[in-house]
């Protein structure tokens, strides 16, 4: 019964997808290729000072993308420490200052990595005016660097890539907020809360006493799953009645984590020209979803011990009322995708299964990946497997008609190695440095061993990139935690973006080559299994020693 109400599950979740990601592919299209604005986009224009009309080069893109989270990190620091003077506090202290950074840069960054619990921390109106104001801005980000790659692929010798304020309204006034708006009211009616009560006091059946919060639960909700943010209302996060109470409101939260990654493949192939290249990498994408999902049923389905098979089962850390297949489902749209929700505990999940999760995020979260971020790492990673095959055949390589040379692979090639390099020296010199070991060994790792080295590489793993989930048994609101991970989170979010950018330029600045019988062919299954294998074959060579230490031996071991 329980396959049967997964396999209907999943029917759903990809029917939904295709019934509002094809509407919603063509109107992004459109949406970063009109020269028409709206009269509040010509408004925000106007008070920004911006001509709308003039494009930019990368770096001036670039510019203006890290002035606004520059802004937004000391705007959101500011607000977390005077939280005391705003109104609906709570009564809640101003966050110390150590959290506080780690937390602004944290959701300007779209990581959403949370180290405290939310309602016991956060006023509704940090919550409000600092949180979710940071998810609709992050997600929009990320989707406007996704668009300039898109168009330095299609430019024919421009040199620019789009205006980055333009890119930066049109999302929020046409896409962002009217999606989330809307999702907001189904969640509500799904009975997600949505109210400004506070702490209410209750008697309970038993005759004691409990503490309910409230709070603006699912306008926040909506642009969580909506933008690839995660940030929970409350600790639980997803696995909170008041903020995924239902079967339905599960379902539906997959279906917001994984519409704009997979909307946005069709979008590339219509800004490019070529549909068959969206559906390429489309089809690329589902291919390692469902590897990465089947790899993490079977893993907790065939949890060890007579007690979990009688359970049916892992279900330790996990809500009875989704299931098993159900948490795993999100699990994988959670770190497949840049979100890091989740309704399950991911450190109690078999020690394999664990590491699933930490493999989705290390092969860079790109199927479907972040709003944005997923499209534009996949498509340095076909850049990659292009290079390879060019290689491998003795041929220039080239991808779209923009050539592959020296300086566009050296920008590849930081992508792909800047984020391990990050992950790999924060996890190091936690453990190299024996102050920071020692505090870490005896205040922050719960489960010492195996799993306590996998608590340690999981964080770094998912804030270098910007995911947010965690192994909930690693205490991370220490000094040195909230600083390294901050830092994990700043440089995994703005370093690739530049290379990101770069290679736009690079492509921008490039005449299309017309075809040759040597030119690779990009849309066919062929090139579709070369880079689900390139995929596979660069995170197994980057991750597997230190995978070894961690979950491997723990899953060797159980």
């Amino acid at each position: 019964m329980d396959g049967l109400l997964f396999a209907l599950t999943l029917l759903t979740l990809v029917v939904a997808l295709v019934a509002f990601g094809w509407p919603l592919s063509t109107w992004m299209a459109r949406t970063y290729t009109t020269g028409t604005d709206w009269r509040i986009e010509r408004g925000v224009y106007r008070v920004l000072g911006v001509d709308a009309r003039a494009e930019q080069r990368w770096p001036n893109y670039f510019r203006g993308i890290l002035a606004i989270s520059v802004l937004g990190v000391l705007f959101l620091y500011g607000l977390q420490r005077v939280q005391t003077v705003l109104p609906y506090a709570l009564g809640l202290p101003a966050v110390p200052e150590g959290l506080a950074f780690n937390t602004a840069i944290s959701f300007v960054t779209n990581t959403n990595w949370q180290s405290y619990s939310p309602e016991l921390t956060m006023g509704y109106t940090a919550q409000v005016a600092g949180l979710a104001v940071q998810n609709f801005l992050s997600a929009a980000i990320g989707i406007a660097v996704a668009i300039a790659l898109v168009r330095g692929i299609a430019a024919k010798n421009s040199g620019t890539i789009g205006n980055v304020w333009v890119d930066l309204v049109r999302t929020l006034t046409r896409v962002l907020i009217p999606i989330a708006f809307v999702a907001a009211i189904v969640l509500i009616a799904t009975g997600v809360i949505q109210n400004l009560n506070g702490f209410q006091t209750v008697s309970t059946l038993t005759g004691g006493s409990a503490t309910i919060p409230g709070g603006p639960t699912a306008s926040q909700e909506a642009i969580k799953q909506l933008g690839t943010n995660g940030g929970g209302f409350f600790n639980a996060n997803s696995a909170h009645p008041f903020e995924n109470p239902t079967g339905f409101s599960n379902l539906f939260a997959n279906v917001l984590m994984l519409l704009i990654p997979f909307a946005l493949t069709r979008t590339y192939g219509l800004m490019v020209g070529d549909r068959r290249q969206g559906g390429a990498v489309l089809a690329t994408m589902v291919l390692l979803f469902a590897i990465v999902l089947t790899a993490m049923s079977a893993a907790e389905l065939g949890g060890a011990g007579s007690a979990t098979n009688a359970a049916g089962g892992a279900m330790e850390g996990k809500e009875q009322r989704f299931g098993l297949l159900t948490s795993v489902l999100f699990a994988t749209s959670t770190t497949l995708t840049s979100t890091g929700a989740v309704n399950s505990m991911h450190d109690s999940f078999t020690p394999l299964a664990g590491l699933v999760t930490m493999v989705n995020m290390m092969f860079g979260e790109l199927a479907p990946g972040g709003v944005g971020s997923g499209l534009y790492g996949f498509l340095i990673i076909a850049i990659l497997a292009v290079f390879l095959a060019g290689l491998m055949i003795g041929r220039t390589p080239s991808y779209l008609g923009k050539q592959i040379g020296g300086r566009e692979i050296t920008f590849v090639s930081l992508y792909i190695l800047t984020t391990p390099a990050i992950i790999l020296t924060g996890l190091g010199l936690t453990f190299a440095i024996p102050a920071v070991s020692a505090d870490v060994s005896s205040t922050s790792i719960y489960n010492p061993g195996p799993h306590g080295f996998s608590e340690v590489l999981y964080a770094f793993t998912s804030a270098g990139n910007n995911n947010g989930s965690a192994f909930g048994g690693l205490t991370a609101n220490t000094p040195w935690l909230n600083a390294a991970l901050g830092a994990a989170m700043w440089l995994g979010r703005y370093l690739p973006i530049v290379f990101v950018l770069a290679l736009a330029g690079s492509f921008a600045n490039q005449e299309p080559r017309p075809t040759s019988s040597g030119t690779l062919v990009t849309h066919r299954p062929q090139f579709v299994l070369l880079t689900a294998g390139t995929v596979l074959i660069v995170a197994a060579l980057t991750y597997f020693p230190v995978l070894a230490l961690g979950p491997l031996a723990e899953g060797l071991a159980s």
